[in-house]
């Protein structure tokens, strides 16, 4: 993994002409005690002449080196009605549990599968099986954005051609350098893995953690993520332990 700043445009459908509905920005930074990740989306969707849907989301979060902990605070806001989410996710003593306060309601304790692994963890997971020419594997991770619990992740290979086309930008953007592979990516309840995938994503998994070319599909609509700008960041220089 490899800290950077990355801005995507989102689009309804996955059609070359398809409309723009909003922008998301990841922004992961570094230092000598771990990771701070935030991300911004907003959106605003006409799903017909008289009916839109406007959400924001923004996640700021810290992660430990060590991927043991994860602390967090979102705010959404889904037509002018907004929720604040605070939690905490801890291991410890065998057990990996998650407390998570939204506003207004008392606090709620999640228990994880032990082998849940936290949002940034997670990725540089799938980087290094990746790398291991696996093709096909399981994952459990954390969602702290869309349910506030563990999520399944089943992660296919693609073949070359296989994902969707890149889309022309407003200004060229210099993809990272190094090895990358087109994936796809199912989600599934990590604690009710009997139920049907809540949603699947295609993308192309850079190395260093970037991701581009980003196919979300829920059953009901598709959105896509295309980089517009990306800055990649030094490690921190930071003594062994």
């Amino acid at each position: 993994m490899q800290p950077h700043r990355a801005e995507y445009v989102l689009r309804l459908g996955a059609a070359a002409n398809a409309p723009r509905i909003g922008t998301a920005v990841h922004d992961l930074s570094q230092d000598c005690a771990g990771w701070h990740l935030k991300r911004d989306i907003a959106t605003e969707i006409a799903l017909t002449a008289s009916w839109k849907m406007s959400l924001s989301s923004k996640l700021d979060a810290e992660e430990p080196r060590s991927g043991n902990n994860f602390r967090y605070r979102t705010t959404q806001i889904q037509n002018g009605n907004t929720r604040e989410t605070k939690g905490r996710v801890e291991r410890a003593k065998g057990e990996l549990r998650a407390e998570i306060a939204t506003a207004g309601s008392q606090p709620s304790l999640v228990l994880l599968p032990f082998a849940t692994l936290m949002p940034v963890a997670a990725i540089d997971h799938l980087t290094e099986r990746l790398r291991a020419n696996a093709a096909s594997f399981p994952a459990l991770m954390f969602d702290p954005e869309v349910m506030g619990d563990g999520f399944l992740i089943d992660v296919t290979q693609l073949d070359d051609g296989r994902l969707r086309a890149s889309r022309l930008t407003d200004k060229p953007v210099a993809t990272p350098k190094g090895k990358s592979w087109p994936v796809s990516m199912t989600f599934t309840r990590g604690r009710d893995q009997a139920q049907r995938p809540l949603f699947s994503v295609t993308a192309q998994v850079f190395e260093n953690g970037v991701l581009d070319r980003l196919t979300v599909d829920t059953g009901m609509l598709t959105v896509t993520a295309d980089l517009q700008s990306l800055e990649m960041r030094p490690a921190p220089n930071c003594p062994r332990s």
